[in-house]
């Protein structure tokens, strides 16, 4: 049963006309709330998570759930048709399981708050920010054990609940919610920070509303999505072929011993609309890595990878969901059936990213990027310290941005732009530990006209005893090369004891013992190249030796040969010519290096791990 609004004032907005500069003004008010949203969050939050990595997405909408200005999209539709209640004047909404509202949320450690916006009785506006809590309970410190077979594992599941009813604090409620986390401090501060944020922005829409009105504000918000559903019909119209297109990609493993997990899905344009039809992806996953993909956050996503890639200067909003059609079968990893452990569906969230981006260029060539959005890496640390205090890190890490049409991947970023990492004295000064090494791993972006992003290999020293897990991928099927250029390097960790003895570690692994002394290194994938590296200018080569981006040996790999740090001009031009001549054939638009079974026959030498298992498949029973 979908929610019931309540107001004390049902008068409908009236549409009037909007002058350029009033809807400039409006548009840019609306985006400084948002940044301001942000701003509140990352002064009042405590975790690192939150505080130092911004691991947390704003939304303002309109009266009818649409995102306005945000960085997620709207997940406020799908909640309100699966909220069996009322909503009203001084609610404020508090969730955090994702099946109870379709996935709108993709795991249980994200916390989201919903807060109507009322004005004189009437619904203007919503405002809401969800947030990643560090630990909310479960079978392990983090709350995302990447062996779990259960969402029932994965720490407490809150429903959609009022925090605030009509202006009333639900305290107990908060109490039996922060029981269940081993970090409540972090958790309540997190909290709050969300509701503060969420509080400014429902400020800032009434300002606007008694200085233009409300229905200047209705009607400026609803122009806003209108121009970009044109924008967006005009970009899918030239980018989106009527004929089918079907890509596929693969997560490595499960961290229980099997994989690779494909996802497929197959893209065309049918009577003006975007379809995106996941027929062909695997089978949900025995294990956590599964993904419940709510069908508005793919078209969210189809649509911020159009913004970026196309044309940066259009607005980002929900204009456009009406123009994209997702098809998710169920039972499958992106879609699973309850209760599949959803912990590990990073992966999958990375991956569709790299999917886009094969999908859209297939027909395009000149705009496709290459692979390298592709995880987002995770480091868990906890135990008790020799003061008896109990400590616990969760960190995202980065890995290699693909080549790209524009030039170089950045080497060592996020999934997600707004992300930024945690200053290596902030973990000295509040956790048992010393980072040795922060640096940028040479050779690891994939060759190419524009170099894949390079690898980060940041090495930790553990100076308590304690349990560490690591959740990341692209260590097995690497990110692949676009244009001529060539995959990325792939993901490895590395465990060195105390006596010397060195450990390979699996990438996604739980609850591993480490000692006082040990190290970790902890190296990320490098983004694929993009465009044909023979044609890249050999002395920005020499440049990149310098800032140790590549090696003289990775030179070669571009035909460009070093000596003493200067290009070899002759030498260079002999390689390059060699190397033109050997080449068969036209250079691949997609170069994804060997094929899977290549992978399973060379694994353990290439990446001292056993190869994956071939899946089996959990067939649903409801």
């Amino acid at each position: 049963m979908p929610a019931q609004i309540i107001q004390s004032n049902e008068t409908p907005f009236n549409t009037v006309a909007i002058d350029p500069v009033t809807l400039e003004v409006i548009e840019n008010a609306l985006r400084n709330a948002r940044i301001e949203m942000d701003a509140t969050l990352v002064r009042t939050a405590m975790s690192p998570g939150i505080r130092e990595q911004g691991d947390a997405f704003p939304l303002i909408a309109d009266s009818k759930g649409r995102m306005i200005v945000g960085q997620f999209g709207s997940y406020i539709g799908p909640f309100l048709d699966g909220f069996d209640g009322r909503v009203e004047d001084g609610d404020l909404i508090f969730l955090s399981d994702p099946y109870s509202v379709d996935g709108a949320i993709s795991h249980s450690n994200d916390w989201l708050v919903l807060m109507p916006v009322y004005k004189d009785g009437r619904l203007l506006a919503y405002t809401s920010m969800f947030g990643h809590m560090s630990d909310i309970g479960g079978k392990v410190p983090g709350s995302m054990p990447i062996d779990a077979t259960s969402i029932f594992q994965e720490g407490v599941r809150i429903p959609p609940i009022k925090i605030w009813k009509r202006g009333e604090y639900n305290e107990d409620l908060i109490k039996l919610v922060m029981h269940q986390t081993r970090t409540p401090d972090w958790c309540k501060a997190d909290l709050n920070a969300l509701i503060a944020s969420c509080r400014v922005a429902a400020r800032r829409v009434i300002e606007l509303c008694d200085r233009f009105g409300e229905d200047v504000y209705a009607s400026a918000t609803d122009l806003l999505l209108e121009r970009n559903h044109r924008a967006m019909q005009k970009l899918i119209e030239t980018s989106v072929s009527e004929e089918k297109v079907s890509f596929e990609d693969y997560i490595c493993d499960d961290g229980m011993g099997y994989g690779p997990y494909k996802i497929r899905c197959t893209m065309w344009r049918e009577n003006g609309r975007v379809i995106l039809d996941f027929e062909g992806t695997d089978p949900q996953s025995k294990a956590s890595i599964n993904f419940l993909l709510n069908e508005n956050m793919m078209k969210m996503f189809f649509g911020i990878y159009m913004i970026m890639v196309f044309d940066p200067q259009i607005l980002f909003n929900d204009g456009f969901y009406d123009l994209i059609d997702v098809r998710i079968p169920d039972g499958s990893l992106l879609k699973p059936k309850f209760p599949a452990a959803l912990s590990g569906r990073t992966h999958a969230l990375g991956r569709l990213f790299d999917i886009l981006g094969g999908l859209l260029g297939q027909k395009t060539p000149e705009f496709l990027n290459a692979a390298g959005f592709s995880s987002s890496p995770h480091l868990f640390y906890a135990g008790t310290d020799k003061n008896g205090k109990w400590f616990q890190l969760f960190q995202i890490g980065f890995g290699g941005i693909p080549g790209r049409p524009l030039g170089d991947g950045p080497d060592g970023h996020s999934l997600w732009p707004g992300f930024t990492n945690v200053p290596n004295e902030f973990l000295e000064r509040y956790f048992p530990l010393r980072i040795e090494r922060y640096e940028t791993v040479s050779d690891s972006g994939g060759p190419g006209l524009h170099r894949g992003g390079n690898g980060i290999n940041m090495v930790y020293r553990f100076l308590e005893p304690g349990v560490i897990a690591i959740h990341d991928d692209r260590w097995f099927v690497p990110p692949w090369g676009v244009n001529g250029g060539e995959p990325g390097a792939r993901a490895r960790k590395l465990l060195v004891k105390n006596d010397g003895t060195e450990i390979v570690l699996g990438n996604k692994l739980e609850d591993y013992e480490v000692e006082a002394g040990d190290q970790l290194h902890f190296v990320t994938w490098g983004g694929g190249g993009w465009g044909d590296p023979l044609g890249r200018e050999p002395e920005l080569l020499a440049v990149e030796l310098k800032k140790g981006l590549v090696t003289a040996e990775g030179a070669l790999r571009y035909g460009v040969v070093l000596a003493d740090g200067e290009v070899d001009v002759p030498a260079t031009e002999a390689l390059r010519a060699k190397m033109r001549d050997e080449r068969d054939g036209d250079l691949p638009t997609f170069n994804f290096g060997p094929d899977i079974e290549t992978l399973r026959a060379n694994c353990l030498a290439e990446t001292g791990l056993p190869a994956p298992k071939q899946p089996q498949w959990q067939v649903p029973t409801s």
